[in-house]
């Protein structure tokens, strides 16, 4: 496991544009990747019970992209009312959970460590499949741009057992 300072001190950092530029979406085999257990994201997100919706990230590429796992159970509790003898898992919180794994990624773009970043907008996202207790949701999420420092924005895709769940941009604001 990596800390959060092996990740901003790699011999190859990639920056993210700092104008509305799109980021390389290409990996090369020299750049590292780094998981993170859900102590190490909790040190990077303010997220807690019940809304700390990522439980470990297994593939981070610097600045560009972070793979990211949360394993769904039926003890969660807002399967007590959605759906009481049908639980599934609210789009809303699937959003969230894509959000929080773009939100490891903002949080080590050099130029914006130490930020809260809030969301500035959420476009073309459509669901494709429900997600239920026993589910284990795979969220992949690729830095598109970043703005003035400022703005982000993200293209975000989640699956589960190799199935579209949920895809779409979320766009990311550095809250002052």
């Amino acid at each position: 496991m990596a800390t959060v300072t092996e990740v901003n001190s790699t011999d190859n950092p990639t920056s993210a544009p700092t104008q509305e530029q799109p980021v390389h979406s290409t990996t090369s085999n020299c750049e590292t990747k780094v998981s993170f257990t859900a102590e190490e994201i909790q040190k990077l997100l303010p997220h807690r019970y019940p809304f700390a919706l990522v439980d470990k990230i297994i593939d981070y590429t610097p600045g560009k992209r972070a793979v990211g796992i949360k394993n769904v159970t039926i003890n969660e509790p807002h399967f007590q009312g959605h759906f009481p003898g049908r639980p599934i898992m609210p789009g809303v919180l699937i959003v969230e959970a894509m959000a929080q794994v773009g939100g490891v990624v903002m949080t080590q773009v050099p130029q914006l460590e130490g930020g809260l970043f809030l969301f500035a907008g959420i476009d073309k996202v459509r669901f494709r499949r429900q997600v239920v207790p026993g589910d284990q949701l795979l969220m992949t999420v690729e830095l598109l741009w970043i703005k003035q420092r400022r703005f982000g924005k993200m293209q975000a895709r989640a699956e589960v057992d190799g199935q579209l769940v949920a895809e779409g941009e979320l766009m990311f604001s550095l809250a002052s």
